[in-house]
This record gives C-alpha cells, sequence and structure tokens, in this order.
C-alpha cells in the first residue's frame, strides 16, 4: 500500500502514535468535562493561546473573560484564581493536544505527498482523516460557543458531536493500520448478510457513544444512581411518558443509554453464540477480547452510577469506550477476511 517500502516502518510508527494520541486526546476532553473546565478559555486563541499564561497580569485577563459569562456568573462566582488555575489548565492542555496532533498528521502527511510515496488508496482515505482533523478544531470552537452566552455549559448536542467525530478519527487510523498490516483493502462499509449482526453491533456502540456524550452533558448520571431499576421502576418516575423521544430530558437520555446498553450485550452474545455454532476459529480471539471489554464497559457504567458519578470511575468508563471501539473494529474487521 506504500509505493517506497523504505518509509514502511516510519509510516507504520506514525499511523501508532496518531492512534495514541487521539485515545489520549479522547481522555482528556472527558476529564475536561467532568472537572467542567470546558468553558475556562473563552476565545478561539488559535495562535495566541499556544503558550500558557506567564505572569498574574495574563492570568488576571483570561479570569476577568470567564468572569463575564453565564457559568461563572451563575454557578462559580466564588472561584478562587486557584480553583480558575485548575480549570484553566485542563482546557489549555486540551487544546495543545489537539494543535500538537495537527503538527504530527500534518508534517508527515505532506512529506509523504511530496515524496509520492503512499498508494491512491491510503492517499484518498489519509485526505479525509485530514479533513476530519480540520474540521474538528472547528467543531471544538462551535461546543464551546454554545456554552458562552445563555447557558452555563456546552450544548450536549455538540458535545457528542465533537466527541463521535473523535472518535470517527480515531476508527479510521485504527482501521487503516489493519489494512496496512494485513495487506488487504477492506471498506468499512461493507454489507455482509452472513455477518449482519456484527454491523448491527457495531452501529449500536457508535450511537451509543452519542448517548453517551447526551449523558454527559446533560449530567444524567446524577439522577436515578440504582441499579438494575431506576429507583424501583424500570421506567424513570419523572414524567416519563411526556418525555418520550426528548433528548433534553435527562432521565429519558439515562433511560436510553441503559437500554442501548442492554441490547449491545444481548447482541454480544448472541454474536458469540454465532460465531461458536459456526465454528468461525479466526474471530474466536477477537470475540474473547472484545467480551472482555464489554464486561468491563457495563461493570464500569453501574460504578460510575452508585459512585456519584466518581471522576475516576466516569473516567475509567470512557477509556473503556476506546478499547471496546478498537476491539469491536477487530472483531469486525476479521469478519470481513473470514467471509
Amino acid at each position: 500500500m506504500i509505493i517506497n517500502k523504505k518509509y514502511h516502518i516510519f509510516f507504520s510508527i506514525w499511523l501508532i502514535v496518531l492512534i495514541f494520541l487521539v485515545a489520549l486526546i479522547i481522555i482528556v476532553g472527558g476529564l475536561t468535562r467532568l472537572t467542567d473546565s470546558g468553558l475556562s478559555i473563552t476565545k478561539w486563541e488559535l495562535f495566541r493561546g499556544i503558550l500558557p499564561p506567564l505572569n498574574e497580569t495574563d492570568w488576571e485577563r483570561y479570569f476577568l473573560e470567564y468572569k463575564l459569562i453565564p457559568q461563572y456568573i451563575l454557578l462559580n462566582s466564588n472561584m478562587s484564581m486557584e480553583e480558575f488555575k485548575f480549570i484553566f489548565l485542563w482546557e489549555y492542555f486540551h487544546r495543545i493536544l489537539g494543535r500538537f496532533i495537527g503538527i504530527i498528521f500534518f508534517i508527515p502527511f505532506l512529506f509523504f505527498i511530496y515524496k509520492k510515496i503512499l498508494s491512491k488508496f491510503l492517499l484518498l482515505r489519509l485526505s479525509g482523516v485530514a479533513f476530519l482533523i480540520l474540521l474538528q478544531g472547528g467543531i471544538g470552537w462551535y461546543m464551546v460557543k454554545s456554552g458562552l452566552i445563555e447557558n452555563v455549559t456546552v450544548s450536549h448536542y455538540r458535545l457528542s458531536l465533537h466527541l463521535f467525530t473523535a472518535f470517527i478519527i480515531f476508527s479510521s487510523l485504527v482501521w487503516m493500520l489493519m489494512n496496512y498490516y494485513s495487506g488487504f483493502k477492506r471498506n468499512f462499509f461493507t454489507i455482509d448478510k452472513n455477518f449482519i449482526y456484527l454491523q448491527i453491533l457495531i452501529f449500536l456502540i457508535y450511537l451509543q457513544i452519542i448517548i453517551g456524550a447526551f449523558v454527559s452533558g446533560l449530567d444524567a448520571g446524577m439522577i436515578y444512581q440504582t441499579w438494575p431499576l431506576m429507583n424501583g421502576s424500570y421506567f424513570p418516575t419523572d414524567n416519563f411518558l411526556n418525555n418520550l423521544f426528548n433528548f433534553k430530558d435527562p432521565s429519558f437520555v439515562q433511560f436510553t443509554h441503559r437500554n442501548i446498553a442492554y441490547i449491545i450485550f444481548l447482541l454480544s452474545i448472541y454474536s458469540g453464540f454465532l460465531i461458536y455454532k459456526n465454528k468461525i476459529k479466526a474471530l474466536y480471539y477477537s470475540y474473547s477480547v472484545f467480551m472482555l471489554f464489554i464486561l468491563l464497559q457495563v461493570f464500569l457504567g453501574i460504578f460510575v452510577l452508585y459512585s456519584n458519578v466518581n471522576i475516576y470511575y466516569a473516567s475509567l468508563h470512557q477509556i473503556s469506550s476506546i478499547f471496546l471501539i478498537a476491539s469491536s473494529l477487530k472483531l469486525y474487521y476479521g469478519s470481513i477476511r473470514s467471509n
């Protein structure tokens, strides 16, 4: 897939580093949300924001800008400078990491183009990733803007778009790496009736990421902190019927998140049954790893509820989702190869 084989090791390391960095920024982004740090920097500052505040004057300027937004006025009016520095540094690190990923991606990518060492197949897909990386920066600012004027937090819809785009970038790089090492040119969007259950499973996992972002953005995990029932009932008890399909309602969002998880778990068990029934040995290992992360994700989700959304459990829940996506992609990729 690379025309000039002498760049094989460099290209492989580059992809692996990018996958690691994108996974890292997903984790940091999650912690930025969990610490309510995402609105601490109220301007885009593409170039000026490269360096952190270097003196007290700079810190005061950033703090004064933060004091003008509703989050400070309505929620954090007693915040000290030290508390502001804490949330500022989370958001700053998140933005710097995003810039770093851009540099690590575009410099080698442009070098590969200049040297004409990429196949058309790789060039097209890497160009798509390049577009998504550029788009993600704009989506990030679009998300932040939603919390600067009338709201005390960012829009959960925009938050989910930001997170989902990050996972698409991550998934694209993982898929590209699997293609590169296997020597195959497998397309992600391949309809195969023999493995349609795995394709539905993949779809539901990505849907769950979107709903999970809704849960985070609405702080929906702060209500109904019991399991398996929601305060003694399968359905939320606070006017549930009037809020069906209302994704602004935290109760309905948490209910949806729980039930998609149940469907994913049952479909995962069914997938394993079919894999072992049909003796698809090529998928045994991938399926075992996938189920390990499914179980881990379920247990961590329950711990998050019972712990009153403890930041460590919540972060581990998101970290586990990264491994779950990677393992589900490996399982799905193996199903295409074994067909």
